[in-house]
């Protein structure tokens, strides 16, 4: 009857053991609200309603595209079709100082994980020691004769453990989780950011290139407009004023195609920091901006929280910022700590590992905090204050992230409007040159009126290059506004 009470007792107290484990105290984490949900589509783009399905071909079948379909995935610069800029973005994962250090800290942070869980379990130690001591022959209480010097060897061990009762390791590991979740978002927004300053690096200094390709036929052509009009000053057809007008032209000219020159050598070492070069380095070939702007798959507004690396992270750290409240709650529950100790302690090496010299101690205690002056009740409010900031930098984070990709839509819609009219522009310009070349030859008109028309007309020209530099611009930031080809499925477990 004996033994069968301590078994009951036995498996009581591991029953009760287990349910004490098994509680956590504070709130389970759940992704902050947003005010409104996210809209079907962005307003910039073309209702579903407007999108008319391509006939059905005979003897298949095709079906609508769903909002994945298409979407940007891994190195997405590759959709330009570059192979300069492909071998320039490959460059940086392994040659970025900055990435570099983002990656040191992410791993860092999955140490700490590592640290958190090490609380689960016992803490062991092992000591061994050795004395020779004299006490004084003239202590109170001795007994005559009694001896004045001994020696003590000691070898033992102890071990330590406080139950996780009440869930504070459990959400200090959960903390410690959604920190390195956090961490490892924010190496991927950097990722994105930096291969996106290259891109638009990138296709900047081609814009520049496009724009020196203008300029330096413009000064082609109008060092052979100066020089016909010096042959036409000798056979007295022209005077010097028109001579002039020319060469401040063409002068002007040269000075614009070396400003082009000295912003292009800007991008080109902007390129080389972020791949971690010296300028001298990296020379780019003369490459103008000729190629043809990619569609970008935009997907539904309710993605984008997924796609977003800045979005993963703000909400990864509200998670932290809820299992931080959990943490300061256990606070209120007694602190249990069990302990123990045993080993061997002798006089005399020789008996050391023996039965009689074995000693040992096993214990617990639970310590609760009676009074603090409200020091739990502030921790607690402080971190359920925190949680409720963190929230609402994800909401904002969100909202933000919803408008820019509005905002980079429109800067293409813009843009392609602009363009469309610039390239009508262009042609105007182009055929009243033509008209005025042709009258200045026949002498019914004066050489300014020509100048006008050629400077009208690079003024044009100039700016469609521009147009179609910033429409690769606006390109490459939709795709950073959209998280590139990155999603949450890429965050660690």
């Amino acid at each position: 009857m004996t033994q069968l009470m301590s078994k009951l007792r036995g498996r009581g107290l591991v029953a009760l053991v287990s349910l004490l484990a098994g509680c956590t105290v504070g709130p389970n984490y759940r992704r902050p609200d947003l005010p409104a949900p996210p809209p079907p589509a962005y307003k910039e783009t073309a209702p579903a309603s407007e999108v008319v399905p391509p006939p059905n071909p005979n003897g298949g079948t095709w079906k609508p595209a769903t909002p994945s379909d298409g979407m940007l995935r891994g190195k997405w610069w590759e959709a330009y079709n570059d192979q300069q800029l492909n071998a320039l973005e490959d460059q940086i994962a392994g040659q970025n100082q900055n990435l570099r250090a983002a990656m040191e800290n992410y791993l860092a942070a999955r140490d700490q994980v590592r640290i958190a869980r090490a609380d689960f379990y016992p803490t062991l130690s092992g000591n061994a020691a050795g004395t020779r001591a004299k006490v004084s022959a003239h202590r109170p209480l001795v007994q005559p004769g009694a001896a004045t010097q001994y020696t003590d060897l000691q070898l033992g061990g102890q071990a330590s453990w406080e139950p996780d009762f009440w869930g504070r390791i459990r959400r200090s590991v959960e903390a410690a989780h959604e920190n390195a979740q956090a961490t490892a978002a924010d190496l991927a927004n950097l990722d994105l950011s930096l291969h996106a300053e290259l891109a638009m690096d990138y296709f900047e200094l081609r814009g520049l290139d496009s724009d020196a390709r203008l300029l330096e036929k413009a000064v082609g052509d109008y060092q052979h407009q100066v020089d016909l009009n010096q042959q036409l000053v000798k056979g007295g057809l022209a005077t010097e004023v028109v001579v002039a007008q020319a060469l401040t032209q063409l002068e002007t000219t040269r000075a614009q195609l070396v400003d082009v020159n000295q912003a292009r050598s800007q991008f080109e070492h902007a390129i080389a920091t972020l791949i971690n070069k010296e300028a001298r380095e990296v020379t780019l070939q003369l490459a103008p901006l000729d190629l043809e702007l990619p569609g970008i798959p935009v997907g539904v507004p309710s993605q984008l929280i997924e796609r977003r690396p800045d979005i993963s992270a703000t909400e990864r750290r509200t998670a932290q910022a809820n299992a931080r409240i959990g943490i300061a709650v256990s606070a209120y529950y007694p602190n249990v700590v069990i302990g123990g100790g045993g080993g061997f302690e002798s006089t005399n090496i020789g008996t050391l590992i023996q039965g009689p010299s074995a000693l040992w101690s096993l214990g617990a205690q639970a310590t609760q905090i009676l009074f603090d002056a409200g020091r739990r009740h502030a921790i607690t409010e402080q971190a359920r204050h925190l949680y409720e900031a963190d929230a609402a930098t994800y909401r904002a984070t969100v909202l933000s992230a919803f408008n820019e990709v509005e905002d980079r839509l429109s800067d293409l819609r813009v843009l392609n409007d602009e363009t469309t009219t610039e390239r009508r522009a262009v042609d105007a310009a182009q055929h009243s040159l033509d008209l005025s070349n042709q009258r200045y030859k026949g002498g019914a008109t004066s050489y300014l009126e020509v100048l006008i028309a050629e400077t009208t007309l690079l003024s044009n020209q100039r700016t469609l290059t521009d147009l179609k530099t910033r429409q690769f611009a606006a390109s490459v930031g939709l795709i950073r506004a959209l998280g590139g080809g990155w999603d949450t499925t890429q965050l660690p477990h």
